[in-house]
C-alpha cells in the first residue's frame, strides 16, 4: 500500500471524483428532483445512497488489494483510469442528458435514493473508487469520495442547471480526463517498477 497522508488521499480523491462527476446522471437526477421537490429529502437520499455505494466499492477495492498481487491491481487500475480519461476526453456535453424517472408511490427521499443507487451502481466514479482503493488507504478515499459525490449532487440541487450553463461541462470533461490519465500513468508505473 501506498504510504502517503489521509489528508492528502481524500483530497485527491475529492478532486479526481468531483470533476468526473460534474454534469453525470446522479447530479442530473438530482437537479431532476430538486426542481419539483423539497431539497433536503433529495439531498439526504443522495447522500445516504453515496454513502453505501462508496462503502461497498472501497471494501471491494481493499479486497481485491488483498487478493490479487499488487502489480495486476496496480495495472488493472492504470487500465481503468485510462479508459476513463479517454472516454472524458472524447464525450460530447450532450451525451450525459438523461431523463428521469421518478418512482411512484415512494416518498422522494427513497425516490431519490433508489435512482441514485441504479444510476451509480457501477459507473465510472464507483470503479474509480474501487481503483483507488486497491492501492490507497481506504478511509480516507471513502471520505475523499463521499464528500465529492455529496457537494456535487448538492450543488446540483441547490444551484441547478445555472451552474451548468455558467461551466463549460467540455473543460470539466477535459480536466477530470487528464487527472484520470495522470492516475492511470502513476498505477502503470507503480505495475512496472
Amino acid at each position: 500500500m501506498i504510504s502517503a497522508e489521509p489528508v492528502s488521499i481524500s483530497l485527491s480523491t475529492f478532486t479526481l471524483i468531483a470533476l468526473a462527476e460534474f454534469g453525470d446522471k446522479s447530479q442530473l437526477v438530482c437537479m431532476s428532483l430538486a426542481a419539483r421537490h423539497r431539497h433536503w429529502p433529495v439531498i439526504l437520499g443522495a447522500t445516504l445512497a453515496f454513502l453505501v455505494l462508496n462503502a461497498l466499492a472501497v471494501l471491494f477495492g481493499a479486497g481485491m488489494a488483498n487478493w490479487v498481487p499488487e502489480r495486476i491491481t496496480a495495472a488493472l487500475v492504470a487500465l481503468l483510469f485510462g479508459s476513463f480519461g479517454i472516454h472524458a476526453l472524447l464525450m460530447q456535453e450532450d451525451e450525459e442528458s438523461a431523463e428521469v424517472v421518478e418512482r411512484s408511490g415512494h416518498g422522494i427521499f427513497l425516490t431519490t435514493l433508489l435512482l441514485i443507487f441504479v444510476a451509480e451502481f457501477g459507473d465510472k466514479t464507483q470503479i474509480a473508487v474501487a481503483g483507488l482503493a486497491s492501492s490507497l488507504a481506504p478511509l480516507p478515499v471513502w471520505l475523499g469520495a463521499t464528500a465529492a459525490l455529496v457537494m456535487v449532487s448538492a450543488l446540483g440541487v441547490w444551484a441547478g442547471r445555472t451552474l451548468l450553463q455558467r461551466l463549460s461541462l467540455r473543460w470539466l470533461h477535459r480536466i477530470s480526463g487528464s487527472l484520470f490519465l495522470l492516475f492511470a500513468l502513476l498505477a502503470a508505473w507503480r505495475a512496472v517498477a
